[in-house]
């Protein structure tokens, strides 16, 4: 039986592409500063997000870490969204290893923030008190649909934080996602921002790695956090030269993604159990609600017919396009989960 594997965009493999990339890659020790590879990589990535610097990290996970790190002294609260990536799926990095608390606000069903929200969390130092030391925010919002935030999003809360001279990093793990969305380039989404983080491993469909993007002096702090992490890589280029291509060659297609997820946004609308707003899908991410019954159960029959799913916390199913998902596919999938759904609901009544 076929499996068609939309757990997330984690799952690409590297295209022909990336795997003679790195068969043929220039190497050297990149903790001595001797892997060429990579620091063409880094300079790319500076260059898109209109940075002054990056660094190559193995995860976003890593890279998060890294500016919380950089950013923040022990002791200091981060102010970000309530359905943040690095408050639900970073391990708790940031309080274990960076000692620092985060200090939630409400993300609207766009992954926004209310800049009278993110005014009202920031606690400056005192007897007593946690002060803030950064303000983050996320574009696409991985838990609000992949959501992609304009330029104006973003600067509304870098406003914020500047005023009360506060850094602003941004977790864009997805952020070429969010551009092709827009229409813009990536630069546009960070220039108001202070540092950001993005992934190669994702909608890019490179085997690993992410990049960390800030001023020179930043990124010299964050070397020096990632070594201590255990993260300074030797013979790196093999992997940077796969993330290379990445950047090259695999950012237009991110609009084949977007069109496939509003296909099956749209051919779950009607299937019994199901709900969901196509409109809110606006990159690669689909989340969906089951209301059909023991959730669970519901997921453990899709990846039995063929069908792969994540969840996002009960009845939340979350879906992702990304390469090697083509329409065929998506329609395929369709046709799985109303059988599936069907079942569910006549052993429901």
């Amino acid at each position: 039986m076929r499996t068609i594997d939309l757990r997330s965009d984690t799952v690409t493999h590297p295209t022909p592409e990336m795997r003679q990339a790195m068969a043929e890659a220039e190497v050297g020790d990149d903790v001595l500063g001797d892997d060429l590879t990579t620091q063409r990589l880094e300079a790319m990535g500076a260059e898109r997000t209109g940075k002054e610097a990056a660094l190559f990290v193995s995860s976003g996970t890593m890279g998060n870490l890294l500016a919380i790190l950089s950013w923040c002294n022990r002791g200091d609260e981060v102010v970000l969204g309530s359905e943040a990536h690095v408050l639900w799926h970073e391990s708790a990095g940031s309080a274990a290893i960076a000692g620092a608390l985060l200090r939630t606000v409400p993300n609207d069903d766009r992954g926004r923030l209310n800049p009278d929200d993110v005014e009202a969390a920031i606690r400056a130092y005192r007897s007593g008190v946690s002060p803030t030391g950064l303000v983050a925010m996320e574009n696409t919002h991985n838990r609000c649909s992949g959501a992609a935030l304009t330029a104006a999003d973003t600067k509304a809360i870098a406003d914020v934080a500047h005023k009360h001279g506060l850094p602003m990093h941004l977790d864009g793990a997805r952020i070429f996602n969010a551009a092709v969305a827009l229409g813009v380039p990536v630069s546009n989404l960070t220039a108001d921002i202070d540092s950001v983080t993005f992934c190669f491993s994702k909608g890019l469909s490179a085997p690993i790695g992410s990049m960390l993007c800030g001023t020179q002096e930043f990124i010299d702090k964050a070397r020096k956090w990632r070594k201590m992490l255990g993260g300074g890589m030797r013979q790196v280029g093999v992997i940077a030269a796969a993330a290379t291509v990445a950047l090259e060659q695999m950012v237009p297609r991110l609009a084949e993604d977007h069109v496939n997820a509003k296909q099956l946004a749209q051919g779950l609308v009607g299937i019994p159990g199901i709900s969901i707003d196509p409109a809110k899908i606006e990159t690669n991410i689909v989340i969906f609600e089951w209301q059909g019954g023991n959730h669970p159960e519901f997921m453990a029959k899709l990846a039995d017919a063929g069908v792969k799913a994540s969840s996002s916390g009960e009845p939340k199913t979350r879906m992702v396009t990304h390469w090697g998902i083509n329409g065929e596919d998506i329609q395929e999938a369709l046709e799985v989960i109303a059988a599936v759904a069907k079942d569910a609901m006549g052993a429901k009544a």
